[in-house]
């Protein structure tokens, strides 16, 4: 008998009548995508019909805006562009956050967002709102389905642009849009690869390095992004050079060699900092050089001023942005780094280990692991912050994926988490929202469900993600969440107690236990209050193989330094009744 073959639309197939939302669902299985966050709304309903016979898993979350975290931790793990969707209007709008952390994130993403009917706009219908304009500076194009015809060409669109520029775009359609028939053809979207630079640009960057007395390397997300740690490796061993992580990307070159001195930024590696400050050459591949990721920590003001800048990255935008430097090279981080030593190797041919500056990198890491233990020596009840750090890093399984929220703690974490591979550390970058480890998390594990995931979330926070356990619960995603309850704002109570002369406003919190909590939701819970029983809670979390909830109370006095002294004065009060308030 004579069997009907459904098209491939991995591989791509010619003109094919179908309707527009079948030509939408196809889009998404020529791309790959088989996980989908989100809210049902009956907007995308007639495409989300299909999801399941096209193996398009949709993820039902507990907010839209974890949907967006969710499908930023799964592509920054599975390195592909993901997908999320809801419905219109508030659907749409709480997205917001969401995106605007996957844009600082350079996330390849794309944001459908089903909007009001074509028949009906501007008229002030049910959950109508102009949602091109509000992420207008948050997304790296923009797209609205402007006939049904055109479905399959400009999804296919938004997927090229999103893995080109990395970042989100937004692909809006009016919800009558998704009915129609036509001829489309399904095929998936190119991968535009970029190389080195030109090869005077180079020779010239070789040059400089090889002729450097202190040659530095800053590793960033770009490195990540490329598959370049191995090719940056190479570069520095044939140097001799450390390399730094820049802020947030641990994973940007592997902790264990003997050239990796820790991140920069916030709460970072002294290590990094003290070589990084002697630098004459710093070759920065992957990196924006972000300010927030450059100022001064730990009384250091660390960048090399005077030193000869060599900036790399895809985004020819970032070159020279917040930093002066010497040479922009708007290429990959992986091409580049290995034309590089190609042009080193060509020029000056092999070169002996420098001794004497490995020597000064494991004198630095040495003393730099002495000072942060002795911070972090404190034992007994209540428990230490920075000792529940150093512990619990110490009891990961191997390989385990971490994101951390923004606030006190976890940003503190910064010091303690290290990591071989890239693709296993996801935090907040520099949009610094609340909220986003633990949504995160769960995208990470959707997309490499074999590692273990574990998200630090401080308590404030966890009150805008703690609805996301009943997601875990519901979709058996077995992600450990470490709660860190302070019962407190504790970054913002910093600021408070330095600058505010302790008036607490806004910043104490009143909490349940949280393990209790996640019990009530489907997910299992452990509360801890001795140090003794830190370790073990967390290996009997990850043993128990299903959303976990780590309570873990400790020390409200025991904070980090603020973010950033220079953001805020002491108070000055002129009025009669303010005068007490005076710094």
């Amino acid at each position: 008998m004579p069997q009907n073959h459904e098209p491939d639309a991995r591989a791509g197939y010619g003109p094919t009548k179908m309707t527009s939302s079948e030509a939408f669902v196809e889009s998404l299985a020529a791309e790959g995508v088989t996980k989908v966050p989100g809210i049902v709304g009956s907007a995308f309903m007639d495409a989300l019909d299909m999801f399941p016979a096209a193996g398009i898993d949709f993820v039902s979350v507990a907010h839209e805006q974890n949907a967006v975290h969710m499908a930023d931790g799964y592509a920054r793990v599975s390195n592909e562009p993901s997908l999320v969707v809801s419905q219109n209007g508030p659907g749409i709008t709480n997205f917001v956050t969401g995106v605007a952390a996957a844009y600082w994130a350079h996330t390849p993403m794309v944001v459908v967002t089903p909007s009001a009917g074509s028949m009906g706009t501007g008229l002030g219908g049910f959950q109508e709102t102009e949602q091109l304009p509000i992420f207008s500076k948050i997304t790296k194009w923009q797209v609205q389905v402007n006939r049904p015809e055109r479905m399959a060409e400009l999804m296919r669109r938004a997927f090229y642009v999103a893995k080109a520029e990395s970042g989100p775009v937004q692909v809006d359609i009016p919800r009558d849009y998704f009915y129609g028939e036509s001829e489309y053809e399904i095929y998936p979207s190119a991968t535009v690869r970029r190389g080195s630079g030109t090869p005077e640009q180079v020779r010239h960057a070789a040059t400089l390095l090889a002729e450097a007395r202190n040659p530095v390397i800053v590793s960033g997300g770009g490195v990540v992004q490329a598959d370049g740690v191995a090719e940056v490796a190479a570069l520095a061993e044939y140097l001799s050079a450390p390399v730094t992580n820049s802020y947030l990307h641990n994973d940007s070159f592997p902790h264990s060699h003997e050239l990796s001195v820790g991140p920069l930024g916030y709460q970072g590696s002294k290590a990094a900092m003290r070589l990084i400050s002697e630098a004459d050459v710093v070759f920065a591949v992957g990196c924006r050089l972000g300010p927030f990721g450059t100022l001064p920590q730990h009384g250091i003001d660390y960048w090399p001023s005077g030193a000869r800048i060599i900036q790399v990255d895809t985004d020819h935008r970032v070159l020279g942005l917040s930093k002066k430097i010497h040479m922009g090279i708007a290429g990959d981080a992986k091409e580049t780094a290995a034309a590089v030593l190609d042009a080193l190797r060509e020029r000056h041919g092999e070169r002996p280990r420098n001794t004497e500056r490995i020597a000064r990198i494991a004198e630095e890491k040495a003393s730099w692991a002495e000072e942060l233990a002795s911070w972090s020596a404190r034992h007994g009840e209540p428990l230490s912050p920075r000792r529940s750090l150093a512990l619990i890093r110490d009891a990961l399984p191997d390989d385990t994926i971490v994101s951390t929220d923004i606030g006190n703690i976890c940003s503190v974490s910064n010091s303690y988490l290290h990591f071989d591979n890239p693709r296993r550390f996801l935090a907040a970058m520099s949009f610094g929202n609340c909220g986003y480890a633990y949504p995160t998390a769960l995208g990470a594990k959707l997309a490499a469900p074999d590692n273990p995931v574990m998200a630090y979330v401080g308590d404030g926070a966890w009150g805008m993600s703690m609805a996301e356990v009943l997601t875990a619960a519901r979709h058996d995603i077995p992600v450990v969440a470490v709660v860190w309850n302070n019962s407190q704002w504790g970054a913002e109570k910093k600021n408070q107690i330095d600058f505010y002369d302790d008036r607490f406003v806004g910043t104490n919190l009143t909490n349940p236990d949280f393990a209790e909590v996640a019990k009530t939701m489907g997910a299992d819970g452990i509360t801890v209050d001795r140090e003794s029983d830190l370790q073990g809670a967390v290996r009997d979390a990850f043993a128990l193989r299903k959303p976990v909830v780590l309570n873990v109370n400790v020390d409200s006095s025991e904070l980090g330094e603020p973010f950033r002294r220079d953001a805020l004065r002491n108070p000055i009060r002129h009025l009669g009744k303010y005068e007490h308030l005076n710094g």
